[in-house]
């Protein structure tokens, strides 16, 4: 049991460090590392998850998701564009070099992606 609940502690740290880096780098998303981060934390010291959860980090980039279930429009918006940059230049570079199905494929990841975000993950308005 402590060899699972070191991997997931190294884990958790990982994705902090990635997600923490997302928050400056817009090629990283920021949310899924933090979400990681949140069930690594959780499933190896409950110190470690509670202080997390009681960050500015997770507060502005999670805590609506995991307490509601949704996202506000900026944090979609967070999540939807570095991604779409992302896989719109490996589109670019696939596409200049004649590579057709994977870039198919991604094109279809990229859709999937939006209506996901889009219709999938209900929008929280913010309380002024």
């Amino acid at each position: 049991m402590k060899l699972k609940r070191l991997i997931f502690l190294i884990l958790g740290f990982l994705c902090l460090g990635l997600g923490c880096v997302g928050v400056a780098l817009p090629i990283l998303p920021t949310v899924p590392f933090f979400l990681v981060t949140v069930f690594c934390f959780a499933n190896s010291s409950q110190k470690l998850h509670d202080w997390f959860v009681s960050t500015k980090l997770y507060k502005k980039h999670l805590e609506s998701f995991v307490k509601k279930k949704g996202m506000t429009v900026q944090t979609k918006v967070g999540v939807i564009i570095p991604v779409t940059l992302l896989m719109g230049f490996g589109f670019f570079m696939m596409m200049r070099a004649n590579v057709v199905v994977p870039s198919v494929i991604l094109a279809i990841i990229w859709v999937c992606h939006i209506i996901y975000f889009v219709f999938g993950v209900k929008t929280i308005h913010k309380k002024a």
